[in-house]
């Protein structure tokens, strides 16, 4: 299936070509207007996606929609934290082989959530561990979340970054310090519209003025993290990629930057990071 461009020709400029970095698009609340999502999201400039895989479910279903949008789309293949009592010697072995589809450009989502502790930290550590080892095997970077548990993170990551292509510390809500622990690790930091929730994401403002500009990459994370300041109000609470120049803007004024030269640099980084070759 091919994304309709003529839908767009009738405006006299081309919005900036972006791409969010992270979309769970096989999410559910999708499957009533998958198609409509996409085709707005085209129509602001989001032109590629990279589909976050959390599951082997959701990794499969991820590697479907790309075959559908091969022009604009890859996707991830991984175990989120949260299920990862599911990751299993089975598991792990689907995984060896996902990972290594073209289609997949990145291991992840993966890492640790002491937070929601959906699975026991014994196992999160384990299928963190596990889904490293497979990034360095096959050469690809990892798609990283971290959640109220940075110390094992870090520690882990220590272990294992020497080995690794790169990878994003995707969904980035922690404040300074821990941003530069991650630039520290040669990182990648992923910025969401958590930083337009004027409750919980201010910070990100000052944060964000210190992340160099060929480590930055921004993302939705939709269907979650709607920003919480967008006029007027989506009737929805579900986010869609199409709010990924609304993101772009926050951070491009907390920056002082142009959004139009950011749109640029994080799309560049995001080619790089991913080595996702373009015609």
């Amino acid at each position: 299936m091919t994304i309709d461009p003529a839908r767009n020709s009738s405006t006299s400029r081309r919005p900036p070509a972006l791409l969010d970095i992270g979309i769970n698009l096989a999410h559910d609340s999708f499957d009533q207007d998958r198609d409509a999502v996409i085709q707005r999201a085209y129509e602001v400039g989001v032109t590629r996606m990279l589909i976050t895989g959390s599951s082997l479910a959701s990794t499969h279903a991820a590697i479907d929609l790309v075959q559908r949008y091969p022009e604009h789309m890859r996707c991830t293949a991984g175990v989120h934290p949260h299920h990862a009592v599911d990751l299993d010697s089975t598991q792990l072995q689907a995984f060896n082989d996902l990972a290594r589809r073209p289609e997949v450009l990145a291991v992840g989502e993966c890492g640790l959530d002491y937070f929601r502790d959906f699975s026991p930290h014994s196992a999160q550590l384990k299928a963190f561990e596990e889904q490293l080892e497979l990034a360095a095997e096959v050469r690809k970077p990892v798609f990283l979340h971290q959640r109220d548990a940075h110390q094992d993170f870090m520690t882990v990551m220590r272990k294992h970054r020497a080995h690794l292509t790169g990878g994003v510390a995707h969904c980035f809500t922690a404040g300074l310090e821990e941003a530069r622990a991650y630039l520290d690790l040669d990182l990648y930091i992923g910025i969401t519209g958590w930083i337009c929730d004027e409750r919980r994401g201010h910070h990100l403002r000052e944060v964000v003025r210190h992340i160099p500009a060929e480590r930055l990459l921004i993302e939705t994370d939709a269907p979650y993290l709607l920003p919480r300041d967008l006029q007027p109000k989506p009737q929805s609470r579900r986010n869609e990629p199409m709010y990924l120049p609304h993101v772009l803007a926050a951070i491009a004024e907390a920056r002082g930057e142009s959004a139009e030269m950011l749109a640029e640099v994080t799309t560049a980084n995001a080619l790089r990071l991913f080595n996702w070759h373009t015609a």
